[in-house]
Formats: structure tokens, C-alpha cells, sequence
């Protein structure tokens, strides 16, 4: 898709936007990371309102652009374009996902263990993360019913909530905004094979070496029973296809939303279509992508002036390499969702790579568009490292929290309903993420970018 430029071709100038009109989407950020966790007081009026909020300052400064600045309406209504494709896709997924249910029965072993997390990881590419997390925990935990611990809820997240994901546009988030904005379908995925296979190993590595500790300590009797051969059962089968039609559609011709209305109609046709027992062994409601659906528009539309900004100032910013963009973008996408996250990083790789450029200081010259810069970083090697850089950073780093992506809390309720014993925020951080999965990221960065 040929991404319209936010600012080029709108002839809106950052300079002629006040500072301050970021401060919605600092503040909408901050509210999405403190108030969940908040005394239940505050919490409970967060969820009552989360909504009204979002709306409320996106809209303010859609009003903004579109009264005060020259063009600000374009900008405005691609933003608005954005963020029905994004919201159509996640959407879409999440419901299908949520007609397939995988009946487990038996115990898994380490190494099985091991061989099911690897498949989520292949398999979050082609159904999303949420829509892997959304099929693969319930049997996950089913799988290990007996010895289910808090750190299988923690490495599944790991790997097939964020960094399974990190190979095409449809497998996470911020990488499908990458595609909006024109990068190919296919060209990530050339470029970060050897990363992600070093990656998604070690990860799997640790958590072998943890379940298998784990496993020894199991009494012989359970172990018996463990090593009996399991019977699975598949439920849902119109869905694979549904699944089959999104992913289709995401190479449809971007005219006349042929896209969305292919994605939104295969999960219309999912929700009629699939047994309502299906539903309830999920436990499926529409409440998180209806949480997802309502933050997001205040999210595309409250970064707008962000990246404006950037695209003025971006050279000033000292972050240059790649090595900088994976750490810059994976740390805020550990605490910020990284799909912003992502957008706001790629608009600074591009003004780097613009900078490093020799173009002729004419100030009356149109940039070029979004796709065009885009086009112009894959075909230098040191400027596609950036890109890189930034995909796998705000792909990688998002399994650091909670917050850091948007199944990683869904993959945790769902834990905590099944009873299982999940780690509180910081627990998750302190016993998992700083010391397992932190230098694995920090080591793949440095040996591979």
C-alpha cells in the first residue's frame, strides 16, 4: 500500500505546531500504563470512562489540524484511514481466532513443551499475535494442567505474544503499520530470518532448561502419567479458511476499503457461523478489542502532532544507528504500546536517513512521500538496518511488561481465570524479564545489527 504522506503532501509544517499539542498523547499513554493498576476506586472509573477519554483528546486535536493549520484536515483523515485498516485487521483476527478451540488432554513434557511454543511462534505470523494467543493459551495451560507454573504463562508471552510475531506485517501490530506506511509484505522477512531463529532459540532454550528442572522434581507417578499419549481435538474448522480470506486480503488492491470490508465480512461470517459452545469454552466477549478499538483512535490521532515534530527536528535527536534505534524504540515499547511506539521511531529513521543524504537545500522542494523515503532506505544497506532495527525493536521489547503489547494482558486474564499463579507486574519484570529475556534481546541486537 501507498501510505499518503502525514505532513508532505499536506503542506503542514511542524514548526507551526506548539509543543504542547503532545502532550495528549504523553498523557493518553501514561493513563493506558498507570490507571489499570490503580486502587480500585480509580481503576473502576478508568473503565468506565477509558472511552470517553480516548475520544475526547484525539479529538481535540483533530481539531486542532483541521482548524488551525494549513491542510490539517488531510492529515486528519489519514490518520483516520490508518486507523480503520489497523482496527480491521486486529478486529477481524480476533474474532476468528476466537471460533477455534484446540481440546488438549494428558501432560506435556518439557520437550513437547518446547515443540508447541515453536509452533505459535511460526504461527503468530500468519494469525496475528492476538489471534495466537487467543488459540494457543487455553490448550497451553490445559497441556501442562498438572505442573503448570507462572513461568509457562511468562515465556508463552514471550514468545508467541511478541517475539514469534516479528516476521510479517499480519504478525503484530506496529509491523502492519510499517506496511500502511510501504514496507513490502515480504521483505522483513528476508531480512530478520537469522535474528529471529537466534532469538525465538534462546528464548526457547531458557525455558526448556527452566521446565525441565521443573519437570525432574515431579513425582515419578505423575511423570508416568505425564508420558501417556494425548488426544487432541480441534473445534471450529470454518475459521482456518476465514483466516485464510483475511490474510488474502491483505494483498487486495487499497481502493475503494475492498481491504477492510473483505476482513470485516470474514469475521461477520465467523461470529454467525461458528457453534455457540465454541464461543463459551473460550470464554469469548468482545471486550478487549472493544478496548483496543477505543484507545487506538484516541492513540492515531493524539501522536499526530509527534510525528510532525519529528519530521522537523528528528536530525537533532542523536539516535543514528541501529543498534540505538532497537534499544530506543524496544524501551519504550516495553512501557508504551508498540504500535505508536513503532510509527514514531520509523519517522525518525527516516529523517536520519533523509539527513545523511546530500538533497539540495531548497526549502520550497516537496518532500518526497512516505513510501518513496521508504523505498529509497530498503535500497541502502546502512538505511534498512534502521528499519530492521526499529521492527524488531518495538516487535521484541513489547514482551518486557505487561503493557508493552496488547495480548500480553489478555494472555495474563485468561491464566489468572484458568487459577493459575501469574506474577504480579513488577514479579514479572524482576524474576523474568531483566534477568532472562533482557540480555537475550541486548545479545541479538548487538551480534546481528
Amino acid at each position: 500500500m501507498h501510505a499518503l504522506p502525514w505532513f508532505a503532501t499536506a503542506g503542514v509544517n511542524a514548526g507551526d505546531m506548539p509543543l504542547w499539542l503532545t502532550a495528549p498523547f504523553a498523557l493518553l499513554l501514561i493513563l493506558i500504563a498507570v490507571m489499570p493498576r490503580s486502587p480500585a476506586s480509580i481503576k473502576h472509573l478508568w473503565e468506565r470512562y477509558y472511552a470517553h477519554t480516548a475520544i475526547a483528546l484525539g479529538l481535540a486535536v483533530a481539531g486542532y489540524f483541521v482548524l488551525r493549520l494549513p491542510d490539517g484536515s488531510a492529515v486528519v483523515l489519514h490518520a483516520v484511514r490508518e486507523y480503520f485498516s489497523f482496527i480491521s485487521l486486529i478486529g477481524s483476527l480476533f474474532v476468528v481466532a476466537g471460533g477455534i478451540h484446540l481440546k488438549v488432554k494428558g501432560e506435556a513434557t518439557p520437550f513437547e513443551n518446547v515443540v508447541f511454543l515453536a509452533i505459535g511462534a511460526v504461527t503468530a505470523n500468519f494469525i496475528g499475535t492476538t489471534g495466537a494467543s487467543m488459540v494457543l493459551i487455553r490448550p497451553f495451560i490445559r497441556m501442562n494442567k498438572i505442573r503448570v507454573s507462572a513461568y509457562h504463562v511468562v515465556f508463552f508471552i514471550f514468545v508467541v505474544s511478541n517475539c514469534g510475531g516479528s516476521l510479517t506485517p499480519i504478525g503484530d501490530p506496529p509491523l502492519f503499520l510499517g506496511y500502511l506506511r510501504g514496507v513490502p509484505f515480504f521483505w522483513l522477512i528476508n531480512q530478520v530470518i537469522g535474528q529471529w531463529l537466534a532469538t525465538v532459540g534462546a528464548i526457547l532454550a531458557a525455558f526448556y532448561l527452566l521446565d525441565r528442572r521443573a519437570y525432574r522434581r515431579v513425582p515419578r507417578a505423575v511423570q508416568a502419567r505425564i508420558k501417556e499419549p494425548e488426544t487432541w481435538r480441534f473445534e471450529g474448522g470454518i475459521n482456518v479458511l476465514l483466516l485464510l480470506v483475511i490474510i488474502s486480503a491483505v494483498f487486495l488492491p487499497d481502493e475503494f476499503f475492498s481491504r477492510e470490508i473483505v476482513m470485516l465480512g470474514a469475521a461477520l461470517v465467523s461470529w454467525k457461523f461458528t457453534p455457540k459452545m465454541v464461543h463459551e469454552e473460550n470464554h469469548f466477549s468482545f471486550g478487549p478489542i472493544k478496548e483496543v478499538a477505543f484507545l487506538f483512535i484516541g492513540i492515531f490521532l493524539t501522536m499526530m502532532p509527534a510525528l510532525g515534530y519529528i519530521d522537523r527536528h528528528g536530525s537533532e535527536f542523536r539516535v543514528t544507528k541501529p543498534i540505538h534505534y532497537y534499544v530506543a524504540s524496544g524501551s519504550l515499547s516495553s512501557v508504551l504500546d508498540n504500535a505508536p511506539t513503532y510509527a514514531t521511531f520509523l519517522r525518525l529513521a527516516e529523517t536520519t536517513a533523509t539527513a545523511r543524504r546530500d538533497l539540495p537545500a531548497d526549502a520550497s522542494a516537496r518532500p518526497p512521500a512516505e513510501a518513496e523515503t521508504i523505498a529509497l532506505m530498503r535500497a541502502d544497506p546502512t538505511d534498512a538496518r534502521l528499519i530492521i532495527a526499529v521492527s524488531l525493536g518495538a516487535v521484541f521489547f513489547g514482551a518486557m511488561t505487561y503493557i508493552g503489547n496488547g495480548p500480553n494482558f489478555m494472555v495474563k486474564s485468561i491464566a489468572e481465570s484458568s487459577g493459575v499463579r501469574v506474577p504480579t507486574f513488577v514479579g514479572y519484570i524482576l524474576r523474568y524479564s531483566l534477568p532472562i529475556l533482557l540480555p537475550i534481546l541486548l545479545a541479538s541486537g548487538l551480534l546481528f545489527l
